[in-house]
């Protein structure tokens, strides 16, 4: 395991300005432009390589333009995009001719995060590279949903959510723990209703580094990731059990042969739980089934005709599904 690039600094105790001096040079700045303009973004290195991970929607519209990776020193490098995932929206870069002295970024461990622990951004907002913003986690679990506006992509996430001040041209960038370790890419923020204000509000979202780490290894591998498939759809509902009702994510329909037709699920049954963690509705189910990859178990607690029952699903491999 690789040693955190800062001790001394404690969740308790953070010390920001020195985690600020010892993540910047793993922090790029990301410009692309095309025939309809130009967008701006962030992100960080991965590998002495030279590939750097940011969000799919800093990337989405290169194609026929170009992508220029700025490092914190001011050196200007071409980059082409090795792969692309609009499920998690995420996407890989590499730079061409890469310098010998780049500086990946170290990657922590986002299933460890706790709410209340202090974090750090770091990224390119409104192109002012190399902006440094600290917080605390608000939320962790959150499910999120958005919409590209480029692709028309469903994205939906279990977030950490953070009130560190994030803003347009973030999107990509590292958020840090107190120790300079990556726990999430900062990706999105919420907005009030019919108000003209486009920057922080104080709710920011992050995409869980263990979830990008793992698209990342599979875009960079072959330029694609698999996610994992429940093969259900679904929509919120409520059911009631023992007297108690509770929220959760209803099936409508199963595709015939998936894992959760192997495993007995059926239509109208109302999932509640995933590993004992609530389901609050279908977003939630989704963003927890996204976390996992093919392979793996899902025990999934289920309210069917007032009785709550417990099924083990084994989830198989198709891209951009549930």
């Amino acid at each position: 395991m690789v040693a955190a690039p800062v001790t001394g600094s404690t969740a308790t105790n953070p010390d920001w300005e020195k985690v600020a001096a010892a993540v910047r040079a793993s922090v790029v700045a990301i410009d692309v432009t095309t025939g309809m303009g130009e967008a701006q973004g962030s992100g960080f290195v991965l590998d002495t390589a030279g590939h750097v991970l940011t969000n799919n929607h800093v990337v989405s519209d290169a194609s026929g333009g170009t992508v220029q990776i700025s490092l914190s020193d001011g050196r200007l490098y071409d980059a082409t995009v090795v792969g692309q995932d609009t499920s998690t929206d995420l996407a890989v870069l590499a730079l061409k001719n890469p310098p010998a002295d780049l500086r990946p970024a170290v990657l922590g461990d986002s299933g460890t995060v706790a709410v209340g622990a202090p974090v750090m951004a770091v990224g390119n907002p409104l192109g002012l590279d190399n902006t440094v913003t600290v917080g605390i986690v608000s939320a962790i679990d959150r499910p999120v949903s958005s919409t590209s506006q480029v692709t028309g992509a469903s994205v939906v996430t279990n977030a950490i959510q953070i009130d560190a001040a994030i803003n347009p041209g973030n999107s990509g960038g590292p958020l840090f723990d107190a120790q300079g370790r990556v726990i999430g890419i900062t990706s999105s923020i919420a907005t009030l209703t019919g108000s003209s204000q486009s920057g922080s509000i104080g709710l920011g979202f992050a995409i869980p580094i263990n979830l990008a780490h793992e698209i990342a290894t599979q875009l960079t591998a072959s330029g694609h990731a698999q996610h994992a498939y429940l093969g259900v759809s679904l929509s919120d509902g409520t059911a009631t059990s023992d007297g108690t009702t509770r929220r959760g994510a209803v099936v409508h329909t199963l595709t015939s042969g998936s894992p959760a037709a192997r495993a007995g699920l059926q239509v109208s049954d109302v999932i509640v739980a995933i590993y004992g963690a609530p389901v609050s509705g279908a977003e939630s189910l989704t963003a927890a089934i996204r976390e996992r990859t093919a392979n793996q178990t899902a025990r999934l607690t289920v309210i069917r005709g007032g009785t709550t029952r417990e099924f083990t699903v084994t989830l198989a491999a198709r891209a951009d599904s549930l």
